[in-house]
């Protein structure tokens, strides 16, 4: 028999499918709780996301979930936090991945910190970087958000890491909720498909990216209301909300703003097709 694992027992000192030392937790990503350990049998210092067994509803979606991830471990960019091992302990699947660096741009945006225009430029461009390296492999990361980049500043600059990849899009897939409508995401960040069902692909990523990059431009969202239904309604209007109009005090070079809304229509075959795309209009500006 599996043994039952309950996030309440998970602590410091703990070890985990007896090689995992836990350190502490780490944060809190969209599905479970992230662990800061130190994998023994490595010698590294990680991150593990438990997901319990029992958010797996039909037979062989754990393993489908598991299945999701093999790909990502092929995944080589700096910019993107590495799956390092995918392992059960008792009835739990766990992630392991490379510990990111630096703080979220979530806590570093609620603590007051402004980024400029070059600033948005040079983030989209890394971004973007991230984000090919998983489009290229046939890779969606599917919920891209400022909890889900880490910012780390120790060299001087902003270099960015995507963490949390391939959850979302794995679980949908596993879930195989396509057929459903259901959302898995975040909606003030998830394009409008998704909201009906759609599984994310790359379209869904510049969507995502262009929706924190517009925020980092005003400091809000391209959006108002706080509903599900209010985002959801301002989602399919045709137009997004110009950066003026949003955030009247910050000036937003007309082209930057042009480069960002391309990646916010409501039809995602009007998108970019992927970041690649993307990050070659954010080229045009740096």
């Amino acid at each position: 028999m599996q043994e039952s694992l309950s996030l309440f027992d998970i602590m410091p000192g703990k070890k985990l499918g007896e090689r995992f030392l836990v350190q502490g937790t780490s944060r809190q990503g969209g599905l479970s709780a992230v662990f800061s350990v130190l994998d023994e049998r490595e010698g590294v210092e990680c991150e593990l996301q438990l997901f319990p067994g029992g958010m797996f509803d039909e037979p062989g979606e754990a393993d489908d979930f598991v299945e999701s991830w093999t790909r990502w471990q092929d995944v080589n960019s700096s910019l993107v936090a590495r799956v390092l091992d995918v392992v059960e302990i008792g009835s739990a699947k766990a992630l392991v991945t490379e510990a990111p660096r630096g703080r979220s741009l979530r806590d570093l945006m609620d603590e007051g910190r402004k980024f400029n225009a070059d600033e948005v430029v040079g983030l989209g461009l890394e971004l973007c970087g991230g984000l090919s390296a998983l489009h290229g492999r046939g890779l969606a990361h599917g919920d891209v958000k400022p909890k889900t980049i880490f910012i780390d500043e120790t060299s001087g600059r902003l270099t960015p890491m995507i963490v949390d990849g391939g959850v979302t899009a794995g679980l949908w897939a596993a879930k195989r909720l396509g057929e459903h409508t259901a959302l898995i995401g975040t909606p003030f960040y998830a394009p409008v498909e998704q909201f009906g069902g759609t599984a994310p692909d790359a379209r869904s990523d510049v969507y995502n990216l262009a929706t924190v990059l517009y925020e980092l431009c005003t400091g809000v969202l391209p959006w108002k209301g706080k509903s599900f239904l209010d985002i959801f309604q301002a989602k399919i209007q045709k137009s997004v909300t110009p950066m003026a109009l949003r955030a009247p005090d910050v000036d937003v070079p007309e082209a930057l703003e042009a480069a960002i809304v391309a990646g916010l229509t409501g039809d995602r075959n009007l998108r970019y097709p992927d970041a690649i795309r993307f990050g070659a209009a954010l080229t045009d500006l740096a």
